[in-house]
């Protein structure tokens, strides 16, 4: 009905009696939402008289509560049924607490309050350090230093199988340590054999690491340092100093052979190339020798006067031509001393690049030119042949 309609005692907005009202009940607001959400979910209403107090509506509205816990426990089991495993992990499942499997990195599903994950790092290195003092070969003490570098290889081996598998590796390395010091000498602990001994200790001890079941792999075993004890380190110095120069001399050593073998290797090579070449030279002079023997044999044989005089001509020749004088049987007289002009001629030539000390710079006289030199030589023969 229209409030201006005839009947209607209300005055409409302008009305005092509405305008007089106060604000509305809260209560009765909460109670008509609560309604709302009731008949929305299909909760039902149930009216309850209370007859010792008077009358009173109680609504019970357990439908939303319900529903609400099951959404939320249906939430609950989804995240619990599922989990991911990061790149670098992997996830060992436990069934009922026993091991079931190993998942690798990814979404998975898992039975909730029945099976229950742990995720292992298996891509992490993980180290430490370890000194000890240990006894080489060479009964001799060492104060070593090690870093040894590991991961995880097999998740349910590091979980189950042994019960603190860091101080296993712990033990395991110092054992296998010590046995190796043992089989080398100080020297190549020192300086010689490191690498080595590394190497071994990091076989040693991946050995044991297997036969215990530990789960780990040793990356890497670096020995940081290997000395003697602090009262004997200044004899060991000493000692690796006396070393050095050994060292130094023998390469010392070396350089000098280096230079000298190779040079008397030349030399020796050179010689006896010349040794060859004389033998070569010796043989041809012998062959040519006999060849011309054997042409002046058959020369002989063909005219034995002549070749004979031919041969003492040849032979005197050979054996006067260095003579500066001559003599000449002569039958009938004395013995005849014969000047060689030839010589005469060539003393003047040799003589000059020297200048005799009559005839010096410093000497007015002139020097006898080659004409009167032979001059003087002819005179002195005519005059000893008139003498004779």
């Amino acid at each position: 009905m229209a409030w201006n309609e005839p009947g209607n005692e209300s005055g409409g907005p302008w009305d005092k009696k509405q305008r007089n009202q106060g604000p509305p009940d809260l209560d009765e607001v909460a109670r008509q939402l609560q309604d709302k959400v009731s008949n929305l979910f299909g909760g039902r209403k149930q009216n309850k008289t209370n007859g010792g107090g008077g009358n009173g509506d109680k609504r019970l509205n357990s439908g939303p509560i319900l529903a609400l816990a099951g959404i939320i426990g249906a939430g609950f089991l989804i995240y619990q049924s599922f989990y991911t495993i990061q790149p670098a992990e992997r996830g060992v499942v436990q069934r009922f607490g026993a091991y079931h499997s190993v998942t690798a990195p990814g979404p998975h599903f898992k039975i909730p309050f029945i099976d229950t994950v742990e995720t292992v790092n298996v891509d992490q290195v993980n180290k430490f350090l370890h000194s000890a003092q240990m006894l080489t070969k060479d009964e001799n003490i060492a104060d070593v230093r090690v870093e040894v570098q590991f991961r995880i290889q097999d998740a349910p081996d590091y979980l189950f199988q042994d019960a603190n598998p860091n101080g296993t590796i712990r033990g395991v390395v110092e054992s296998s340590l010590r046995e190796v010091i043992g089989k080398n000498n100080l020297d190549q602990v020192m300086t010689d054999n490191r690498i080595g001994i590394a190497l071994d200790v990091q076989k040693g001890t991946q050995a044991m690491l297997d036969l215990y079941r530990t789960g780990l792999i040793v990356t890497n075993i670096n020995i940081q340092g290997a000395r003697p004890p602090e009262p004997v380190q200044d004899a060991f110095a000493d000692a690796i100093k006396a070393r050095e120069d050994k060292e130094r001399l023998q390469n010392q050593a070396q350089t000098y052979a280096n230079d000298v073998v190779p040079r008397a290797r030349g030399n020796a090579a050179r010689l006896i190339e010349d040794a060859k070449a004389y033998k070569t030279k010796v043989i041809a002079e012998a062959q040519g020798e006999s060849e011309r023997f054997l042409a002046l044999l058959s020369e002989y044989q063909k005219a034995p006067g002549v070749t004979r005089e031919r041969l003492y001509l040849e032979t005197m020749q050979d054996v006067l031509q260095g003579s500066g004088k001559v003599l000449l049987d002569v039958k009938e007289g004395n013995n005849l001393t014969y000047l060689p002009l030839d010589r005469l001629m060539r003393a003047p030539a040799q003589a000059q690049n020297t200048v005799p000390a009559p005839y010096a710079a410093d000497n007015t006289t002139p020097a006898p030119t080659l004409t009167q030199r032979l001059d003087n030589a002819r005179r002195a023969l005519t005059r000893e042949r008139g003498t004779r």
